[in-house]
């Protein structure tokens, strides 16, 4: 009784687990360029005595789903997608190097160039800085380039270049601010081959309807594990009833 009120008991837990990752994919549907978290159940012997076929499942974060979204016009010069594969460089808050599809940019308070969420994006020498401008550019290789107050239309300048990366989705793990990381911690170097498009956001890849369907999967999945578990227990009480039979 006690080995299959284990099994359960693990088997309801590591559900609980895809379930929150499910879920953290599904509130993030509607977020520019989020990336859902990929999970994998994997069966696992259990040790010890008894029959060898006993085993328990572990749910494991497959890593990241880096298929594209939906790319949205906007209009605004500082809106960015990555045309394809490939991801933005910025820092994180304790200095590392992050990335990011979401390209929302603006220029913050200190001039810096900052995605919307906060996070400063990367160039060619670290944050990116842009002066006061009549007009601010950003083209296809990530090139940013402004027009200068007062000056002419032909006296624009180029500032810097965003960092654009390209790493195996087998290389990134999701940081506890959102952004995405390098598993060994280090920084990717810098792919020329990664474009982006301007004047356009790139949607969430999450599928409200898959995830939904996968929610209610998992909620069935955990439920038999609960059924499980209350089999073991009123089989425990049928042979406490039979013992003091004796």
């Amino acid at each position: 009784m006690d080995r299959s009120l284990y099994l359960a008991m693990t088997g309801a837990r590591q559900v609980l687990k895809a379930q929150a990752a499910n879920s953290h994919n599904l509130s993030n549907a509607s977020t520019t360029g989020f990336r859902a978290e990929l999970q994998n159940f994997t069966s696992r012997p259990v040790n010890g005595p008894g029959l060898a076929s006993r085993a328990y499942a572990t749910a494991d974060s497959a890593g990241i789903d880096l298929r594209g979204g939906q790319l949205v016009a906007t209009g605004r010069s500082l809106d960015v997608a990555v045309d394809g594969q490939g991801l933005l460089a910025v820092q994180r808050e304790d200095g590392g190097e992050g990335y990011t599809r979401a390209g929302d940019l603006r220029v913050g308070t200190g001039g810096l160039l900052e995605t919307a969420n906060g996070h400063l994006v990367l160039g060619d020498d670290g944050p990116i800085a842009v002066p006061p401008a009549e007009d601010v550019e950003i083209g296809r290789d990530g090139t940013i380039s402004v027009l200068p107050l007062g000056q002419p239309a032909n006296a624009r300048v180029v500032l810097d270049r965003i960092k654009l990366v390209n790493p195996q989705a087998s290389e990134l793990v999701r940081a506890p601010n959102g952004l995405l990381a390098l598993r060994d911690g280090g920084t990717s170097p810098a792919d020329a081959a990664v474009t982006l498009a301007s004047g356009s956001l790139e949607s969430s890849n999450v599928s409200p309807a898959e995830a939904l369907v996968k929610m209610v999967t998992l909620a069935r999945q955990f439920e038999l594990h609960t059924r499980v578990m209350k089999a073991a227990e009123d089989n425990d009480a049928a042979s406490t009833r039979l013992m003091s039979l004796q």
